[in-house]
């Protein structure tokens, strides 16, 4: 499974008043590269995926170390690398870069679920595969 490379222009909405990352924000952040990585790499906006298709894919647990601050105006880089797929579970290691240097890493685990009932569901073949070759 590859690596999904993307980048991340840090605005002042993602600061605090010093002009650092509100923690927070790198959630969002996350959430964003994940949701990038369903469209563009694995074929499925969360847009079709929630409203067309009733399915979902909510971060069942995160974890993050934060290693050095980002500012204002930097450019990151984030890395989403898949694992090893479960039945309904997708486990992602994530990466962020600036200037060279590790700003934070952890994991995160996504579960395939129906939009209605939010019960896990196995996931599609097609997309298992679309996962495990990408």
């Amino acid at each position: 499974m590859a690596a999904f490379v993307t980048t991340r222009k840090i605005l002042f909405q993602h600061c605090d008043p010093a002009g650092i990352v509100f923690y927070p924000r790198y959630f969002e952040m996350i959430n964003s590269v994940v949701e990038e990585w369903f469209e563009d790499v694995l074929g499925h906006s969360f847009a079709s995926l929630h409203m067309d298709q009733k399915k979902g894919v909510p971060t069942a647990g995160i974890s993050v170390d934060f290693r050095a601050p980002s500012r204002l105006g930097e450019v990151l880089t984030f890395t989403l690398t898949p694992g090893p797929l479960g039945r309904s579970r997708i486990p992602c290691r994530i990466e962020a870069h600036g200037g060279g240097q590790l700003r934070l890493e952890g994991a995160l685990t996504l579960v395939y679920v129906d939009g209605v009932t939010l019960k896990s569901e196995p996931l599609p073949a097609t997309l298992a595969q679309r996962i495990e070759q990408s």
